[in-house]
C-alpha cells in the first residue's frame, strides 16, 4: 500500500474521563490502514482508562504506529525514540509514568532489534497483534519488555472493542474501515507480504455490522481499506463466494450511508463484478486508485507485477466505458533496478495515454529482505531524481487540467470540516479533491448542491446552488 499519508497524528476524542484517567499520544506514519489501526488501538486502550491527547507532553503512554514502505523508515523511528528517551528520563526524575511503545510495520520488521537499539522502549507490537495491546501494556508495567510480532491465530477484529458512538462521532463524518489485510502478490520492491502477511479477508457480516455502527454514529462516507482491497472475497448467505463488487453492493443498501470509496487496488483483481459496481452503484464515488508502477513491460516483469502496460491501459478503458466520469489515481516508482531511459519514456507514454486526476510517485528505494534490493543495475540517485522531476511535472500538469475541467460542474458536496476562513467549510468532491465553500446555514455532515467556481493547485472552490 502506498505511503499516502505521512506523519498523521491520531487525535480523536474519547468518552468523558474516568477516575485515574491516563493519556495516550499516538503518532501515525504511513497509509490509511495505519490511521484505522491507530483508532482501533485507542479504542482498545479506552477501556483501561486511557484518553487520547494531542499534546505529547501530557502523555503517560506514547505509541509510534510505524510504516516500513519508504526508505529509512526504521531510522526515522529510532530518531524519534531518541527524543522520547530523554522525555522518559525527565519524567522518571519527577516520579511520573511514561511508557513508550512501537507498533505497526517497523515493529513487525525489527522486533527485538528495537528493544536492543532503544532501551527506553517498553513494548513492540506488530500490526496483526495490536488487539493484545492492553494485556501487553500490563506486562510492561510489571517490568517485562514485551515483543508481540507473531501472526495471531485469533481474529484481532473479534478481540477489539467497538468504539462508543461519542468516539466515532468525534472523528468526523467520514471513516476508514479495513476489510482486507496482507498481500500475496510479492512485488519485488514491496515489504507488505513480510510485514502484514498473506491476504486475509474479513467476513462480510462483520464488515456490514461495523459499517452500520459507523453510520448510526453519524458517519456518512466510508472508505474500505486493504493492502490489496480488491482481493477481498467472502461467502454469501447462499454459500457462493463473493468479491468486492458484491460487498460494495451490500454496503450501498445501508440507510444513511451516502458515499463509499475503496483503496488500494491491484490491476489483476479488477473483475467484471467490481467494474460493474462502478456503473450500478450511485453511492460508489467515481474515483479509482489503481497503481501501475511503471509503463515498461520489462520493468513490470522485473517488479513481478504480472500485467503489461497494454493490459493496464485496456483495463482503464473498460472501467471508463461504464463510468465515463471516473477520476484515475495511480502510483509510480522511477529508477527501479535496470530501468533505462527507454523504460522511463514508456512510463511517460503510459501517463499521457491514461490521463491521471492525481498520482503518487517516488524514487525507488531498496527495502531490506525484498528481491529488488539484491538486483543488479541499481540506478544512480541523480538519475532517479531527474526522472522523478520530469514525471511529477507531467502528473502535475494532468492534475491541474483535471481540476480546471471541474470548474462549472454542479456536484453534491459532503461537508466534512471547518475551513481556514470564518464561515468556510470544506468537503471533498466525488473525485476526492478538497472543496472550499462559504456554507452559511449548513453544517458538517450535510450534503449540499454546489457549483465549482474555481480551481487551485490542490483544491477547488464552490458556491451553493438551488
Amino acid at each position: 500500500m502506498t505511503d499516502q499519508i505521512s506523519a498523521t497524528e491520531v487525535t480523536e476524542q474519547q468518552p468523558p474521563a474516568i477516575a485515574n484517567t491516563r493519556k495516550v499520544f499516538v503518532k501515525t506514519y504511513g497509509c490509511q490502514m495505519n490511521v484505522y489501526d491507530s483508532e482501533r488501538m485507542t479504542d482498545a486502550l479506552s477501556k483501561d482508562g486511557y484518553e487520547a491527547t494531542t499534546t505529547l507532553e501530557d502523555a503517560d503512554l506514547v505509541l509510534l504506529n510505524t510504516c516500513h514502505i519508504r526508505e529509512k523508515a526504521a531510522e526515522k523511528v529510532y530518531s524519534q525514540l531518541g527524543r522520547l528517551r530523554d522525555m522518559k528520563k525527565a519524567r522518571a526524575k519527577e516520579g511520573r509514568e511514561f511508557m513508550i511503545g512501537v507498533t505497526g510495520c517497523v515493529a513487525q520488521a525489527e522486533g527485538d532489534e528495537i528493544l536492543r537499539r532503544a532501551p527506553a522502549v517498553d513494548l513492540v507490537i506488530g500490526p496483526q497483534t495490536y488487539h493484545r495491546l492492553p494485556e501487553a501494556l500490563k506486562r510492561a508495567k510489571q517490568g517485562e519488555r514485551v515483543v508481540e510480532t507473531d501472526y495471531a491465530i485469533e481474529d484481532k477484529f473479534d478481540h477489539l472493542p467497538a468504539p462508543q458512538k461519542a468516539q466515532t462521532r468525534a472523528r468526523g463524518v467520514t471513516a476508514f474501515l479495513t476489510v482486507q489485510e496482507g498481500c500475496d502478490k510479492f512485488c519485488t520492491f514491496c515489504v507488505v507480504p513480510y510485514t502484514r502477511g498473506s491476504e486475509v479477508s474479513r467476513p462480510m457480516a462483520k464488515i456490514v455490522a461495523e459499517a452500520e455502527r459507523l453510520v448510526e454514529a453519524g458517519v456518512r462516507e466510508i472508505t474500505l481499506l486493504g493492502q490489496n482491497v480488491n482481493a477481498w472475497h467472502g461467502i454469501g448467505p447462499d454459500g457462493v463466494e463473493l468479491g468486492l463488487g458484491a460487498l460494495l453492493g451490500r454496503l450501498s443498501e445501508i440507510d444513511g450511508l451516502a458515499r463509499i470509496r475503496y483503496t488500494t487496488s491491484h490491476p489483476r483483481d479488477m473483475d467484471d463484478a467490481l467494474i460493474g459496481a462502478h456503473r450500478d452503484l450511485p453511492k460508489l464515488m467515481p474515483y479509482l486508485h489503481l497503481p501501475v508502477q511503471s509503463g515498461s513491460d520489462r520493468i513490470l516483469k522485473a517488479m513481478n507485477r504480472r500485467h503489461t502496460a497494454a493490459e493496464y491501459v485496456a483495463l482503464i478503458e473498460r472501467i471508463r466505458a461504464v463510468q465515463p466520469d471516473l477520476a484515475i489515481s495511480g502510483d509510480f516508482i522511477v529508477g527501479f533496478p535496470g530501468e533505462s531511459e527507454v523504460d522511463f519514456e514508456d512510463t511517460m507514454a503510459l501517463v499521457r495515454k491514461v490521463g491521471y486526476a492525481q498520482a503518487f510517485s517516488f524514487k525507488y528505494s531498496t527495502r531490506p529482505g525484498t528481491p529488488g534490493a539484491e538486483m543488479d543495475g541499481q540506478v544512480p540517485e541523480g538519475v532517479k531524481s531527474e526522472r522523478l522531476e520530469r514525471l511529477q511535472a507531467l502528473l502535475f500538469e494532468q492534475q491541474t487540467a483535471f481540476a480546471a475541467g471541474c470548474v462549472g460542474k454542479n456536484i453534491d458536496l459532503l461537508l466534512e470540516k471547518p475551513g481556514r476562513m470564518p464561515g468556510q467549510l470544506v468537503g471533498r468532491s466525488p473525485w476526492l479533491q478538497p472543496v472550499n465553500i462559504d456554507a452559511k446555514g449548513s453544517e458538517i455532515g450535510d450534503i449540499i448542491r454546489v457549483r465549482i467556481t474555481g480551481a487551485g493547485p490542490n483544491s477547488l472552490f464552490a458556491e451553493a446552488i438551488g
